[in-house]
């Protein structure tokens, strides 16, 4: 006979949402269980050792430390116990073809480096800073945490008079012009829209509110790696009372014919829950666990969504150390429009693609042995690619090829351990859309309650995470996870009437 097991509020993915999400019912008061198919905690953000390395396997960046003072501080911790962050300083630097640019984590000095490639630049860069903040500020205290439901949510006469300013209708791309001519100068300011999942002349203005969270805010990094975040979420989730489950793989989500009554296992395990937040991939987890009647979006819903990239990734242990890289590296030493059109417009491999590198070891010694350096390669690429024979290495060899006529070192002979990742992996690891790497592009049509909705159509069912609202990154997985956590709490508290 299946086991049977009874829970008060069920959260599927131990990813930044999930935890969030169970953190904040667990807050609440209730009983929370959380089912992870994987081994450990983390979805993108899991981690893995080789040869000595230890490998970061999603995200790399570290900002908006605003919401992580919050998220901690909500759940009565604090994030400077809980991490060791050290801010980056440069914050990260810019490959361009005659050479490198230091984005300096010092505003002055970053505005004599916009000076000295533009007259009069670093002053517009102030200018563009000041109102990229008003836009982060209203964006944070008065959009972002709403479930986004219906527009009515957003029809407070503050919020309309607020939106004015949050220049919606206007590109990111014409926004950027209106401030800046130089080449690469607009490379650096479209830089953190790149991932977004739109070209900057298709994504909202409002968006320089990232220029703002990481030229200010700063870039930092958590000393131990970003998945000492996710440790720090589960501590504090268990000191909640979250009890995690791993190696559980949900097969359905079960009801009774008018509300959600849990889930099942792969291996016929039972949960009996009165609500379900789903933190796993929204497409996943609406078209394959939920029963069709309850689907509220069909499958040319999901074809028409516009994505983020996908990502060919590959995790580099060399033993040696690599001269001239800073932690954080981009590759722009090719024409960044072209690239731009393989992903979004006509969906194909890339010629000459922009690249990242993380060195987290240019940090923190303790990723790699003595000696040696941990590195990261990250290509963004179109979703929906299938892999050709002999892609990856080909993509890999142009990249060490670039980065030897950059810093005088061909990596290749030093490789001690290689790992490669793409589309096949997102999908079989994460259960990810079209292997996606960052959820849906945050164009103007698919931003707020044009989202994927956080409330299913069954009764009881919640969604969480980067297909959902606010959208992709982690910052906004936190939110998201805290946002539906409260809407599973009002459904709760109205069973209990």
């Amino acid at each position: 006979m299946a086991k049977q097991n009874t829970s008060e509020a069920l959260v599927i993915g131990a990813g930044f949402a999930g935890i969030a999400a169970a953190t904040q019912l667990a807050e609440l008061g209730h009983q929370v269980d959380l089912l992870e198919r994987h081994d450990h905690a983390g979805g993108r953000a899991r981690v893995f050792e080789a040869e000595g390395f230890t490998f970061d396997m999603g995200p790399s960046w570290y900002w908006m430390p605003d919401v992580f003072e919050s998220y901690f501080k909500k759940f009565g911790s604090d994030v400077q116990k809980e991490l060791n962050l050290i801010r980056l300083d440069p914050s990260y630097t810019v490959w361009f073809e005659d050479g490198p640019v230091n984005i300096s984590a010092d505003l002055e000095t970053l505005k004599a480096t916009f000076n000295s490639m533009e007259a009069g630049a670093g002053a517009r860069l102030q200018s563009f800073l000041d109102e990229a903040e008003i836009k982060y500020e209203i964006g944070m205290n008065n959009f972002v945490r709403k479930p986004a439901h219906n527009v009515m949510e957003f029809a407070t006469w503050e919020t309309l008079q607020q939106s004015t300013k949050l220049t919606l209708l206007k590109s990111f791309s014409a926004h950027a012009r209106s401030f800046f001519t130089d080449k690469r100068l607009l490379q650096i300011i479209e830089f953190p829209v790149l991932f977004l999942g739109a070209k900057p002349e298709k994504t909202p203005a409002l968006y320089s509110l990232m220029n703002y969270a990481d030229t200010v805010l700063g870039t930092w990094y958590p000393m131990g790696g970003m998945h000492e975040i996710v440790r720090a979420m589960v501590r504090v989730a268990e000191k909640k009372g979250v009890r995690f489950h791993y190696n559980a793989d949900v097969k359905c989500i079960t009801d009774d014919g008018s509300k959600t009554t849990g889930a099942e296992l792969q291996d016929g395990t039972r949960w009996n829950a009165s609500t379900v937040v789903a933190g796993a991939d929204y497409h996943h987890v609406e078209q394959h666990l939920l029963p069709a009647q309850w689907r509220r979006y069909d499958a040319q819903y999901w074809d028409s969504r516009v994505m983020s990239p996908s990502s060919l990734l590959f995790y580099v242990g060399v033993n040696t150390r690599v001269p001239k890289l800073q932690h954080h590296n981009l590759f722009f030493d090719t024409p960044f429009g072209q690239h731009a059109e393989t992903i979004y417009d006509t969906q194909t491999w890339p010629d000459d693609p922009l690249f990242y590198i993380s060195a987290p070891t240019k940090t923190d010694n303790g990723m790699a042995p003595e000696g040696c350096e941990n590195m990261f390669f990250l290509i963004p690429l179109a979703p929906g690619l299938n892999d050709q024979p002999g892609l990856r290495d080909r993509y890999f060899d142009e990249m060490c090829d670039r980065l030897a006529a950059h810093i005088g070192l061909d990596i290749r002979p030093h490789i001690v351990y290689k790992r490669s990742f793409a589309h096949e992996e997102f999908q079989e690891d994460y259960r990810a859309f079209k292997g996606n790497a960052y959820g849906l592009a945050n164009t103007l049509r698919q931003t707020a309650f044009w989202k994927p909705k956080m409330k299913s159509k069954l009764p009881g069912m919640f969604f969480t995470g980067q297909l959902t609202t606010p959208g992709p990154g982690v910052p906004p997985s936190l939110i998201s996870g805290e946002v539906v956590g409260q809407e599973a709490h009002q459904w709760l508290l109205k069973l209990a009437e």
